[in-house]
């Protein structure tokens, strides 16, 4: 079973330099799908255009709560308009960013997260949530919209908020920090997570895993996450890579397309 890589920017000016020649060779490394989530209309638009040209990604599209200030209507309509490609599996990554104080105000990112909320209750597509010092408004928001499903990217928060999306039927995504010394709270959110709601993401080129911390990240590194989880979970790092196959493949509604 290959490898879901549920969360990787390959639209990222990162991979400017050699972006065709990192995923053409995703599959011959056992890297199977990818989902390239936007942060606003036009990283949207060129994660698409990713999708369009590679069988083996997806994409998402949606208004980053980093890159929201200046958004318009304009911007709303492309996402929604984008939507409706055949390639587009979820809205994403939206959310709250608390962390940077020249982050958009508060009350305006919480204004931007809920329409893109809205936009994916009228559309029935699952959600990528951003969720950064923000853990009280972001489950408050979420909550609000009873009938949406999706992942919690990069899990960050409790135990107790994790029981909370759980038992409502929300994915939480593990990625490079969990492989960090200073990762406290992955392995009490591990403990309690059931197996069929971990997926694995890469966030690429950000949050590489050790021992490659440091360097750009891309999906290739995403055994190290596989084998920490495995660890923690008590299963095979073989189990794990199948496990959060079929997760990611039920999460964005790609079984019979994969």
């Amino acid at each position: 079973m290959p490898i879901f890589d549920t969360h990787a920017h390959y639209d990222s000016n990162g991979f400017n330099a050699d972006r065709d020649e990192v995923l053409s060779a995703l599959p011959a490394i056992g890297v199977g799908l990818v989902v390239d989530p936007g942060c606003d209309a036009e990283s949207s638009r060129k994660a698409v255009a990713l999708a369009e040209q590679y069988p083996h990604v997806y994409a998402a599209v949606g208004i980053h709560p980093e890159d929201c200030a200046g958004c318009t209507d304009a911007d709303f309509d492309a996402i929604r308009a984008l939507c409706g490609h055949e390639k587009v599996v979820a809205i994403g990554e939206i959310g709250l960013d608390y962390y940077w104080a020249e982050n958009p105000p508060r009350e305006f990112q919480q204004a931007v997260f809920r329409r893109q909320m809205e936009l994916a209750q009228k559309l029935d597509l699952p959600v990528i949530i951003h969720d950064r010092e923000a853990h009280g408004d972001s489950l408050a928001i979420v909550l609000e919209y009873p009938e949406v499903r999706g992942v919690f990217h990069c899990f960050s928060g409790s135990p107790e908020m994790a029981a909370e999306l759980l038992k409502r039927g929300w994915y939480l995504g593990f990625d490079g920090p969990i492989t960090y010394k200073n990762a406290k709270r992955a392995p009490e959110v591990a403990a309690i997570i059931p197996l069929d709601r971990i997926v694995v993401e890469t966030d690429a080129p950000y949050l590489t895993p050790v021992p490659y911390r440091g360097k750009r990240n891309d999906s290739r590194y995403l055994p190290y996450v596989i084998e920490k989880l495995a660890e923690w979970k008590g299963v095979t790092a073989e189990e794990m890579m199948n496990i959060t196959w079929e997760n990611g493949l039920r999460l964005f509604g790609l079984g019979g397309r994969a």
